[in-house]
């Protein structure tokens, strides 16, 4: 079975900008989470791994804070896509060769995995390079 496109469209909404689902979800717990976590991998994090899993290593590597709301994400046609440029701190030390990128739950620790996808090309980050995403070339799908 596969969901209908309407749910899909709802789950984004639910994910990525904290709209409830009616009468199924209504993010109404005692924290809800304002943030999502995007982070970078230099592998496949793979269907069992965490935030943690292959992340970068490079020196002052963080992952960035995304608002769970319109302005982090816009949510269309079962897909969320970054409303506004997301972007790293900028190598201080060491070399990654980036992969692959994650939306998750976490500041930092093993965090959930919510979302994970290939780069269409490699990124080698060395000293001075600052990875970002230009608004709207992040595009996570249901489906």
């Amino acid at each position: 079975m596969s969901k209908g496109n309407t749910f899909e469209n709802d789950l984004m909404l639910l994910v990525f900008n904290a709209t409830a689902i009616a009468n199924l979800a209504d993010n109404a717990g005692t924290s809800p989470l304002t943030n999502l976590y995007v982070s970078l991998h230099t592998a496949d994090p793979g269907e069992a791994g965490n935030q943690s899993t292959s992340e970068a290593t490079y020196g002052s590597y963080a992952r960035v804070a995304v608002a769970r709301s319109g302005s982090g994400w816009t949510v269309t046609n079962n897909q969320a896509v970054n409303a506004a440029l997301v972007q790293f701190p900028q190598c201080t030390s060491g070399t990654n060769t980036i992969t692959h990128v994650g939306v998750g739950t976490a500041a930092s620790s093993t965090g959930k995995l919510l979302y994970k996808g290939v780069l269409s090309s490699s990124l080698a980050v060395s000293s001075g390079i600052q990875p970002q995403f230009s608004g709207g070339s992040l595009t996570v799908s249901e489906d």
